[in-house]
């Protein structure tokens, strides 16, 4: 247990994200209203269910954390279970982990410990299906006298209705650029590490306001001598998202197999999900300045749906480079017209 333990210390002292994680809510930069609405909640201690929704990096997972931590203090571990959706996507997640660490309790129904309630965080529950978010509601009414749940979300539109209106909601926003460069100015600064502040704005407008991406590329950059241009943009190179552009530039041109190929590199040794790839080539599409930009949208909003619908992602992903050659072929048709 101990080693487990130190193990993750260590990884902890590594990666800057979680060296750099608030511990308290105060602590939780760009997102001022809420943090003021969420510490107005937990002062009473009698926490309703909520539902963080926004985009990726802005604090919502950190924001749960900082939750459990200010209610239970060090024996925070004991009463929270944390669980990705997006890793366990089925009915099976959610009958056999959520309703086992709901029933807890003495025979009577009395709780054993001193606490009030233990706490669950599902992170990216956009990701779970209907049916699973449908066994997840009755969880919420079942377990409602013993637990809490801290749902968390991309996109607000994924989860159910019944879900919403049993949550308080709290609609996280996208960093502002000055206060991301100022969290990474402080980084390096801990660190000791020289920056150029033109290459954290680099890394700014390359992840969109994505705190944790950007601090992942800014310890890259580092572990290179020198959070400078140069080493930024290899730092980008290296995290994988620039090379959706490159499968996009080829899809277009109508090579297939090159275009599945990276597509396939960037899933397989990326790790790089299928959301994330659509909306990355999105925004690479349209900095393109494409003839045809409706079209595109179009097909990418179709292979969107089905994927949130739960179609097989790999044959989705290769249909989706099919048409876009086809959109490609069309377009070079109408310039020899």
């Amino acid at each position: 247990m101990s080693s487990v333990t130190t193990k993750k210390s260590d990884l902890a002292s590594l990666m800057w994200t979680e060296k750099y994680r608030p511990q308290k809510l105060e602590d939780v930069v760009g997102q001022k209203d809420i943090i003021k609405g969420i510490s107005n909640l937990i002062k009473g201690r009698d926490l309703p269910h909520m539902l963080f929704s926004g985009p990726a990096g802005v604090g919502k997972t950190t924001a749960a954390l900082c939750i459990v931590k200010e209610l239970f203090g060090t024996s925070w571990r004991d009463n929270v279970l944390q669980l990705n959706a997006s890793d366990e996507r089925g009915i099976k997640m959610v009958r056999e982990k959520v309703k086992e660490f709901t029933r807890w309790g003495s025979p009577t129904g009395e709780q054993e410990t001193k606490e009030l309630f233990k706490i669950i965080i599902l992170d990216e529950a956009d990701e779970m299906t209907s049916e699973a978010q449908t066994a997840l509601r009755r969880m919420m009414e079942d377990g409602a006298r013993t637990t809490r749940f801290i749902i968390i979300c991309n996109y607000l539109s994924q989860i159910i209705e019944p879900i919403q209106s049993r949550c308080v909601v709290f609609r996280f926003t996208r960093l502002p650029k000055e206060v991301v460069l100022e969290h990474m100015e402080e980084i390096a600064k801990k660190e000791g590490v020289k920056y150029d502040e033109k290459a954290l704005a680099h890394i700014y407008d390359a992840t969109g306001g994505d705190m944790r991406h950007s601090i992942n590329i800014m310890q890259a950059a580092a572990g290179m001598g020198a959070i400078n241009s140069a080493n930024v943009t290899s730092a980008i190179g290296l995290s994988g998202r620039s090379k959706v552009g490159e499968v996009v530039k080829l899809a277009l041109a109508g090579k297939f197999n090159e275009a599945r190929a990276k597509l396939l590199e960037l899933t397989q040794v990326y790790g790089m999900s299928e959301g994330d790839f659509m909306k990355y080539a999105s925004q690479e599409a349209y900095e393109m300045k494409l003839e045809n930009p409706g079209q595109f949208a179009e097909i990418m909003a179709e292979y969107d749906y089905r994927l949130a619908s739960g179609a097989h992602p790999e044959i989705q992903m290769a249909a989706l480079l099919a048409q876009l050659g086809k959109l490609g072929g069309s377009s070079s048709s109408g310039k020899k017209d």
